[in-house]
């Protein structure tokens, strides 16, 4: 085990490589779920320009990326069989500058994060601890289909949100903010046990205990999905009971619009998972933002 987590430096990457390293595309969920925190306070307006975009450069490129650059060393060799073509196995990167990112992305995030408030500070902390812990040896939480999915979509949507809306209440967002959140955090854990499905050939060698890995695709995906949906009709229940009736409704229309998707998706999962990246989850995203602006309607 010691020998796997060997570090050694080459001459430096290029950039385009380093970019890569940091996964610009894994920035939109949490940068959309900082948005949706700023929303339910009422704070998305020009005047607060200047602190929205700290707060998306923190949840993106640095918090995210640094998490993206973390999990590409300690994975290196899951990738060599899964994603060859990546930075670290592909050589483009060597192990030595992937560690070196990913160490000094947390150092830069943390910093940052304390001129934007303590709860953000604080927060940052959290989500880079969550970041090292989840890939890193001996610990590892990815190895479990319970904490590994847990964490990332804590991370991914969870602490975002509180972030945004933290970032201009400066005192904890109200109950109503911190249940919905935690709701769509819930959710989320469907999500990431669904980006699971593709590192299953490199999961069975290794001994990381995935959902489908556990289950196998079809199982594992009737579960992700119900794990989707279960905290959904939650969030429907407390903006009916807090007098939302029309978002309430609307929220149920997307939820029922994301039960078809997930029908279709169960059929084939390996093959459908696209089309219900594009339809389900991207319904999932909108009922957040939506329950955010109800938030901010109800207070």
């Amino acid at each position: 085990m010691i020998k796997s987590y060997q570090t050694h430096f080459t001459s430096a990457p290029s950039l385009i490589s380093l970019l890569e390293l940091i996964k610009p595309v894994t920035w939109f969920p949490p940068m959309w779920a900082f948005l949706c925190g700023v929303v339910s306070v009422g704070a998305l307006n020009s005047n607060n320009t200047i602190l929205i975009l700290s707060g998306l450069l923190l949840a993106g490129p640095l918090v995210c990326g640094m998490s993206q650059a973390v999990n590409d060393w300690c994975d290196r060799h899951v990738d060599a069989i899964n994603q060859p073509e990546r930075p670290i196995p592909s050589g483009r990167v060597s192990a030595g500058w992937g560690f070196f990112t990913g160490i000094i992305m947390s150092a830069t995030s943390v910093i940052f994060a304390y001129y934007l408030g303590s709860l953000i500070f604080f927060a940052t902390i959290i989500g880079v601890l969550a970041a090292w812990l989840y890939s890193l040896e001996p610990i590892r939480l990815k190895r479990s289909a319970i904490f590994g999915p847990g964490v990332v979509a804590i991370c991914y949507e969870g602490l975002p949100w509180f972030t945004g809306a933290a970032i201009f209440t400066i005192s904890l967002p109200n109950k109503e903010v911190l249940i919905v959140l935690s709701l769509y955090a819930l959710g989320a854990h469907g999500i990431m046990t669904m980006n699971d499905f593709k590192a299953t050939k490199g999961d069975k060698l290794l001994g990381i205990n995935s959902l489908p890995v556990i289950l196998g695709r079809k199982p594992a995906t009737l579960v992700a999905c119900l794990i989707m949906l279960f905290p959904q009709l939650i969030v429907i229940s407390l903006f009916y009971f807090w007098g939302s009736l029309i978002l309430a409704i609307t929220l149920a229309v997307c939820v029922l619009l994301q039960s078809l998707s997930m029908i279709f998706l169960i059929r084939d999962p390996e093959k459908n998972t696209p089309f219900f990246n594009m339809t389900g989850v991207l319904l999932y995203i909108a009922g957040m933002m939506l329950s955010a602006n109800g938030l901010h309607l109800m207070n």
